[in-house]
């Protein structure tokens, strides 16, 4: 068996049997999206470095608080997803995770962006969406690769230079924070999808003054031209 998805209103833990199949690539324990379900997992058992050949762990929609650091070991993984549990803080082995490229971490209760994360260089895909996190560490520039960061529904009051050097980034949302300023080399991220595509760039719900939301829709040009004016005065 290559793939194999556990489902149940009342699953609170994985079944022993399953470690015992070493083969396994897909592990799904995480209710269908329609469905509102929300399982009663807490904790994801070490004996998860048993599945050595995983490459997609989908575990959303539990209760999980904690991510045990044999998580590390799945060298194998490409594909996480702990989105809706109750997270707070995720081990540094996660650093390790090297052939990841997409990580769901929306609506837990992470209050930063655990430095490990910035480790990830394969990483494409990353959603902290609906957390508390305040901070975005300068090192998030090592994830030269990442093409798509969510960010909606933070405490962010501000955002790294660093954040500018993601010449990959295709989307990034950042609505509903704190932001009052975005960083003065914004205008740098030529590669996300302005155009007429709004939705790619996303500042609504924060309090923007520099610059302010109209001149942020108009683009990376609109952006530029309003930070080298307060250069040139």
């Amino acid at each position: 068996k290559k793939k194999l998805k556990i489902s149940g209103r009342e699953l609170m833990s994985v079944p022993a049997q399953v470690f015992g199949l070493d083969q396994l690539q897909v592990l799904e324990m995480s209710p269908e999206r329609e469905s509102c379900l929300r399982y009663r997992m807490e904790l994801l058992p070490r004996e998860i470095s048993h599945l050595r050949n995983l490459t997609c762990l989908y575990v959303d929609s539990n209760n999980l608080k904690k991510i045990p650091a044999e998580i590390g070991t799945l060298s194998h993984l490409e594909r996480l997803t702990l989105s809706n549990n109750s997270l707070s803080s995720l081990p540094p082995e996660m650093g390790a995770l090297q052939r990841l490229h997409s990580l769901h971490l929306a609506n837990n209760s992470l209050t930063e962006l655990p430095a490990p994360l910035c480790q990830l260089r394969s990483l494409t895909f990353l959603d902290v969406s609906d957390n508390k996190i305040g901070r975005i560490p300068s090192s998030i520039r090592q994830l030269e690769k990442l093409e798509t960061l969510l960010l909606l529904f933070n405490s962010l009051e501000s955002l790294p230079e660093d954040v500018c050097l993601l010449k990959n980034l295709h989307t990034l949302w950042l609505g509903n924070n704190q932001l009052r300023a975005l960083p003065t080399s914004f205008g740098e991220l030529v590669n996300l999808d302005w155009g007429y595509n709004y939705c790619s760039c996303n500042f609504e719900g924060n309090p923007l003054e520099s610059p302010p939301p109209e001149v942020c829709s108009r683009g990376p040009e609109e952006i530029r031209d309003y930070f080298l004016s307060f250069c040139r005065t």
